[in-house]
């Protein structure tokens, strides 16, 4: 069987001309294609250096099908978009041709009118993964659109957490993100990883506000007792990278700026922290919670989307109002815990990160949406 992927992850080329794409879905998809005779990905290659985050397939079975990115931040550029819908759906057509089933990851700048197209002009078996906020209550209109839309077709629809009135087709998956082999090193790191100040935290996302990278500077740099913190690893990069250092060399605040990192120097990170922060103002399930929770790492992260439903006070930290406030007081709590019971509470997290295998990814994608024999044909 043959699967095409259509997503909007960027792609770079090496100097010695690999293709290389953002690391954790790449590792997705080498991992898928285990399951498939070939994987078509359709998705935009960029011009200039790769990020560190950016992996190579390994897959010999994986075939690059390359978009000319288009979209991006202000009205201006997401209506050049409207001028590339030709090119994008006959790349599409194309592919599609090729294979027995796709996927459609959204939300996305293309999916306002992919997912239309795929509903009304193509029988192809197939579903589409929403990675946003399902229950986001003022999500950006395109984002929502995509998300009526969604719930209004009969493919299924893979999307964070369990909701009320989750109509049938839409299905509950977690985000797959860690090997078997990272599971055993997880137990390793869990069981010996000591719960006593000082503390060491990091951060894993794009630097910007939105991610709440500005909340956790001030909410550290208001502690009175800094002497219980040992470093904040800020892994990523963003517009506001130099304005944050400043801050935080003004402060006084013990943090290292790492800009993007590869896959194992971030897992090298998570083994030496004791709390991952993600104080952002909407989320899906950011994998990295899991990545984190695998080596033992206690989440300190907002109270949104699906979160709340794997993080809970037997293992983490919820923010239920996104503040500065509130992220002090909960950071003033975490240091009152006892070193037994935060030991206790990286147990339980390690725990939690079982259900973001690859393997219990595959699994349920081939039982539940592959070999399924629900009507996937649109009326």
């Amino acid at each position: 069987m043959k699967l095409a992927i259509i997503s909007h992850t960027e792609h770079y080329k090496r100097p010695d001309g690999a293709v290389v794409g953002w690391g954790p879905t790449i590792s997705e998809l080498n991992h898928l294609a285990q399951d498939f005779e070939e994987i078509y990905h359709i998705a935009f290659l960029h011009v200039g250096p790769p990020p560190p985050s950016s992996l190579p397939y390994t897959a010999p079975n994986i075939k690059f099908v390359p978009l000319k990115p288009v979209g991006g931040k202000g009205m201006g550029n997401k209506l050049k978009i409207v001028q590339h819908i030709p090119q994008i759906i006959a790349t599409v057509k194309k592919t599609l041709r090729q294979v027995d089933v796709f996927q459609l990851r959204t939300p996305t700048g293309i999916g306002v009118f992919l997912i239309p197209y795929l509903t009304l002009f193509s029988s192809k078996k197939g579903w589409y993964k929403y990675a946003g906020n399902w229950n986001q209550d003022n999500p950006p209109l395109g984002y929502a659109l995509q998300r009526w839309m969604l719930k209004n077709q009969n493919r299924k629809v893979t999307i964070n957490g369990r909701w009320p009135k989750q109509p049938k087709h839409c299905l509950t998956f977690e985000n797959p993100c860690l090997t078997e082999k990272e599971r055993e090193e997880g137990f390793q790191i869990t069981n010996t990883k000591s719960f006593s100040p000082p503390f060491t935290f990091c951060f894993v996302g794009r630097l910007e506000d939105a991610k709440g990278v500005q909340r956790i500077i001030d909410a550290f740099g208001a502690l009175e007792n800094l002497e219980q913190i040992k470093t904040i690893h800020l892994i990523g990069d963003g517009a506001k990278m130099t304005h944050y250092k400043k801050q935080c060399i003004d402060l006084g605040l013990p943090v290292e700026f790492h800009g993007f990192l590869e896959r194992k120097e971030v897992f090298g990170i998570y083994k030496e922290s004791h709390f991952i922060l993600l104080p952002s103002d909407s989320e899906g399930f950011p994998k990295v919670i899991a990545e984190g929770m695998n080596f033992g790492c206690i989440p300190i992260v907002s109270d949104v989307s699906s979160i709340g439903q794997y993080v809970c006070d037997d293992n983490g930290f919820l923010l239920d109002s996104i503040s500065e406030l509130r992220l002090r007081e909960v950071l003033q709590e975490a240091f009152s815990k006892k070193t037994e019971e935060l030991t206790k509470m990286a147990s339980d997290c390690y725990l939690v990160a079982s259900n973001f295998t690859f393997g219990l990814y595959r699994k349920r994608i081939l039982e539940e949406i592959i070999n399924s024999h629900s009507n996937n044909k649109i009326n």
